[in-house]
C-alpha cells in the first residue's frame, strides 16, 4: 500500500469517525435537556410549599427517567464496538508496546492484551457523555434519597437509567461516575437542609446531617487517585460543615430538642 493510500483510508477513518462523534452529540443534547427537565421539576422542593409535593414530584421524576432510558438506548447504538476498536487499535497497540502479529490492513482485528489499553478503548467516547451520565446519577439519588432518605446503590442507579453496571456488560456506569453524582446530591442536599428551616421543616436538617456524615465516612474509607473526583470529595467537607452549622443553629434556638422528642415519637 502506498503512502497516499494510506492516507486516504486514514482520512476515511477520520470522516467516519466524525460522523460518530455528530450522532452523538446529538443524543447528548436530548439527554441534557431531559435532565434539566427533571432537575427543574425537582428544584420544586427547596420551595415551601414544595415539601408538600415532593412524593408527587418524585413520581413525576420517574416517568421522565422512562425518557432517558429511551435516549441511552439510542446512544448505545452509535458506536458498534468493532468499528471502534477496528479504528484505535494500531495506535493502542503502539503505545503499548505490543508486538505486530502481522501487517495491519485497516480490516483485522489485533488483540488488546493489556487493560490499561481496553479501558482507553472503552472511554474514548466516554468524555461526550459522563458530565450529564453524573448529572443523571445525581438526579436518580436525590429521588431516592426524597423517598426513602437513603442513598441509592449503583445497582439500583442502573435500572433507572437503563445502562448495566458492569464494564463486560456493555455500555455501563463506571464507579467514577457514579460517586461523582452522589457528591453532587450531598451538595444538594446541604442547600436543602437550608431551606428546609426556612419552610418549617426542623427535622430533615437533623437526617441530612446524619446522612452526609455517613457519606463522608464511606468516601474517607476510598483511596482517590482520580484528579477531578478528588476535588469533588475536598468540596465534601464544605456540605458537611454547611449542615452542621444549621443543626447547631436549631440547637441553639431549642428547636433539635423538640424535633428529636418528635422523631422519637414518630
Amino acid at each position: 500500500m502506498s503512502v497516499s493510500e494510506i492516507f486516504v483510508e486514514l482520512q476515511g477513518f477520520l470522516a467516519a469517525e466524525q460522523d460518530i462523534r455528530e450522532e452523538i452529540r446529538k443524543v447528548v443534547q436530548s439527554l441534557e435537556q431531559t435532565a434539566r427537565e427533571i432537575l427543574t421539576l425537582l428544584q420544586g422542593v427547596h420551595q415551601g410549599a414544595g415539601f408538600q409535593d415532593i412524593p408527587k414530584r418524585c413520581l413525576k421524576a420517574r416517568e421522565h427517567f422512562g425518557t432517558v432510558k429511551t435516549h441511552l438506548t439510542s446512544l448505545k447504538t452509535k458506536f458498534p464496538a468493532e468499528q471502534y476498536y477496528r479504528k484505535h487499535l494500531l495506535i493502542l497497540a503502539v503505545r503499548q508496546g505490543f508486538p505486530t502479529p502481522r501487517p495491519w490492513t485497516g480490516t483485522g482485528l489485533w488483540p488488546v492484551r493489556n487493560w490499561d489499553a481496553q479501558k482507553e478503548v472503552s472511554g474514548r467516547f466516554h468524555e461526550h457523555w459522563r458530565f450529564v451520565l453524573q448529572r443523571l446519577v445525581f438526579l436518580a439519588a436525590f429521588v431516592v434519597y426524597l423517598e426513602t432518605e437513603t442513598l441509592v446503590t449503583r445497582e439500583a442507579v442502573t435500572e433507572i437509567l437503563g445502562i448495566e453496571p458492569d464494564r463486560e456488560k456493555g455500555f455501563h456506569l463506571d464507579v467514577e461516575d457514579y460517586l461523582s453524582g452522589v457528591l453532587i446530591l450531598a451538595s444538594e442536599l446541604s442547600r436543602l437542609s437550608v431551606n428546609s428551616v426556612t419552610a418549617g421543616d426542623y427535622s430533615r436538617p437533623l437526617h441530612i446531617s446524619t446522612f452526609i456524615n455517613e457519606l463522608d465516612s464511606g468516601f474517607r474509607l476510598l483511596n482517590l487517585k482520580n484528579d477531578s473526583l478528588r476535588k469533588r470529595y475536598d468540596g465534601l467537607k464544605y456540605d458537611v460543615k454547611k449542615v452542621e452549622e444549621v443543626v447547631y443553629d436549631l440547637s441553639i434556638r431549642g428547636f433539635n430538642k423538640e424535633t428529636a422528642a418528635a422523631c422519637v415519637e414518630k
